[in-house]
């Protein structure tokens, strides 16, 4: 190539890379942060939208400037040179795909271990047994519980997103949520409360316990940046701190049968206050006259 050549697409690539990294700045297609898993994945976002700009505007220049340059003349009436390969060229394309695949994967794995990664707690999966849904967290770290005379041997209960984040912050509130063919249900164990939309504190750390009843689901809440599988027969642990009130959507993003759409929820961010009057007001009687006693 030609020094004038070289300044060309050097010129051209600087270009392209300040309008990359311009648009994963700027242009913003996701919905409002709710979490505090939302800036990691965000992070993640904005990067492969630089690359992919990056990589559409040369590929497609490359496209266009071929389709010009190399395009038939009306003088030429033969087939254009067939050429059977180019090893150089083959190498050095498979060399930059290679390096742009490795280092998005190890970033992304960064920012996936940030947000808490995918830890497997335990080892077996017999966890749906009368009274097991109660004792996971100490399923979770011993070898074996008894309930009610029995020994229920230790499950496997599947980590997710948000447990490194949480585990930094206060006590988190426990949540189980049981997915099935068409519903979330959420239960404040504590309180016996059992609601189809689930009411989380802003600012403060939330435990979801998640089991599936028949087919796999998956728990997907686009604001919080965070969608988490639930499977039969495989408990999972979800953590994240919402940190902005209002209302936002629950979404099954897995499809689970014929009425898939409709699955849907919402969760509710609250205030503090507001949050422990919801549970107070929707506290079973029974409930709420034990924890009178206890406390008396």
């Amino acid at each position: 190539m030609s020094i004038r050549s070289i300044t060309v697409v050097a010129f051209i690539s600087i270009i392209f890379i300040l309008a990359g990294l311009w648009v994963g700045q700027n242009v913003n297609v996701l919905p409002i942060a709710a979490s505090l898993n939302a800036p990691f994945y965000d992070q993640l976002f904005r990067v492969l939208l630089s690359v992919s700009t990056i990589l559409f505007l040369t590929i497609f220049s490359v496209l266009i400037f071929s389709l010009i340059r190399f395009r038939r003349r009306e003088f030429e009436s033969d087939d254009g040179l067939f050429l059977e390969d180019n090893l150089k060229l083959e190498i050095l394309w498979t060399v930059i795909s290679a390096i742009i695949t490795l280092a998005i994967g190890l970033y992304s794995y960064d920012i996936y271990d940030q947000m808490g990664g995918m830890v497997s707690l335990t080892e077996t999966h017999n966890i749906h047994q009368p009274g097991s849904q109660a004792v996971i967290k100490e399923l979770a770290a011993n070898e074996s519980v008894t309930v009610e005379n029995e020994t229920i041997a230790k499950p496997k209960v599947w980590g997710g997103i948000g447990l490194n984040i949480a585990s930094k912050k206060d006590r988190a509130v426990p949540i189980e949520v049981t997915a099935m063919q068409f519903a979330f249900i959420f239960k404040y164990p504590a309180q016996n409360i059992i609601t189809g939309e689930l009411h989380v504190p802003v600012g403060r750390p939330v435990e979801l316990r998640m089991q599936a009843k028949d087919v796999i689901h998956a728990f997907w809440v686009p604001e919080f940046r965070l969608k988490q599988d639930v499977i039969p027969g495989q408990p999972t642990l979800l953590n994240f701190i919402p940190t902005r009130t209002g209302t936002y959507p629950i979404i099954c993003a897995e499809l689970c049968g014929p009425y898939h759409g409709g699955m849907r929820s919402q969760v509710i961010v609250e205030e503090s206050e507001v949050f422990d009057e919801w549970l107070v007001k929707n506290t079973p009687p029974t409930v709420a006259a034990n924890s009178s006693l206890l406390i008396s």
